[in-house]
């Protein structure tokens, strides 16, 4: 287990001394609560993002040797410092129209302030991961060449949409409208320009993969299957969906802590914890020995997209989205086990 974990158990260590020593410089006395509530917060990143490292999983199995690599060495720097350090703080720029060099000062020095504004940007933020996920779902339970199902009666009649070529954008606007439909007017147009932003990066993304595919196949002659999400835009693919995956993690965490600081610490130890497990998904090949896994990390998704949707009006408690995700995973992993020893 070192193997796949070692670098893990390293930044914790790392971790732990960084958030002792910030709590004792910047917050006298208190080095031994931010460790605490740093392991808390990674913590509550691993469980949120179980669903996340089996779908990373299922697309870098198919990327080359090399982009695999830089999903786990530039893609963690992205996902720490990009997500959850600057992104939240991008985002209050953008939405409160504040500089984004005085919204650094506010993370660190007003965060009652910071806060605040957070938490009048947080319906567009969960619009733009809501549609992205809810696209990536509706995407894979209506892929007209799906054979395998886990819940058989749902599952068959999810694919009989695939008939219809837009149902992934059109069952995701609707979503989306519904949620304008019980939102203030004030908060209608930035929940709109980003559900609409989700749609088209997701979109963009999958017809630009799509075609590199095409023309990489043509190219080299070989099955589509071995050269898809490969390179540069499968990177950037994975990137988006552990983006999309991060948001409710980084939003709960200043439930538990306003020091942007101590958050990203807690969250670079989950996001590391979460890069190792899906390396280790893929080099034991996992996936191809649990045949439903993949289905239930998408379920999980599913219902991730719909809580984000729902936490733009209604406060949704962190232990039951990560909860509900967690049930999935495990229901699929139990029923795959069962197929196994049926057909052994």
């Amino acid at each position: 287990m070192f193997k796949y974990f070692g670098g893990s158990y390293i930044v914790t260590l790392l971790g732990v001394v960084a958030a002792y020593f910030w709590g004792e410089h910047f917050h006298a006395g208190t080095g031994l609560t931010c460790i605490f509530i740093a392991l808390i917060l990674a913590a509550l990143e691993i469980s949120l993002s179980f669903d996340n490292a089996v779908v990373n999983a299922m697309k870098l199995e198919k990327m080359s040797p090399k982009w695999q690599h830089r999903f786990i060495t530039w893609g963690i720097l992205i996902a720490v410092f990009g997500m959850r350090f600057l992104f939240p703080i991008a985002v209050v720029s953008i939405f409160a129209r504040v500089g984004l060099w005085e919204v650094f000062n506010m993370a660190v020095r007003d965060v009652s302030q910071y806060e605040h504004y957070l938490d009048l940007t947080h319906a567009p933020i969960v619009s733009f991961g809501g549609a992205f996920l809810l696209m990536l779902f509706s995407d894979y339970f209506t892929n007209p060449d799906k054979e395998v199902f886990w819940i058989k009666n749902i599952e068959l009649n999810l694919k009989k949409f695939s008939k219809i070529k837009v149902f992934s954008p059109l069952i995701t606007f609707l979503a989306l409208a519904v949620l304008l439909w019980f939102s203030p007017e004030i908060e209608r147009q930035g929940i709109l320009i980003s559900g609409l932003s989700g749609i088209a990066t997701y979109l963009a993304i999958e017809h630009l993969s799509r075609w590199l595919e095409k023309r990489q196949e043509a190219r080299l002659k070989i099955s589509a299957d071995t050269i898809k999400c490969s390179g540069l835009i499968g990177f950037l693919y994975l990137e988006l969906i552990d983006a999309s995956f991060s948001l409710d993690g980084v939003l709960g965490a200043f439930a538990l802590s306003k020091d942007i600081i101590i958050i990203t610490i807690g969250l670079f130890i989950g996001a590391m914890f979460v890069r190792s497990l899906t390396i280790m998904l893929v080099e034991k090949k996992t996936l191809k020995q649990f045949l439903y896994l993949e289905h239930g990390a998408h379920w999980a998704i599913g219902i991730l997209a719909v809580l984000m949707f729902v936490s733009a009006r209604i406060e949704v408690p962190e232990v039951i989205t990560g909860s509900l995700g967690l049930i999935f995973i495990l229901s699929s992993l139990v029923s795959s086990i069962l197929h196994n020893r049926k057909n052994g």
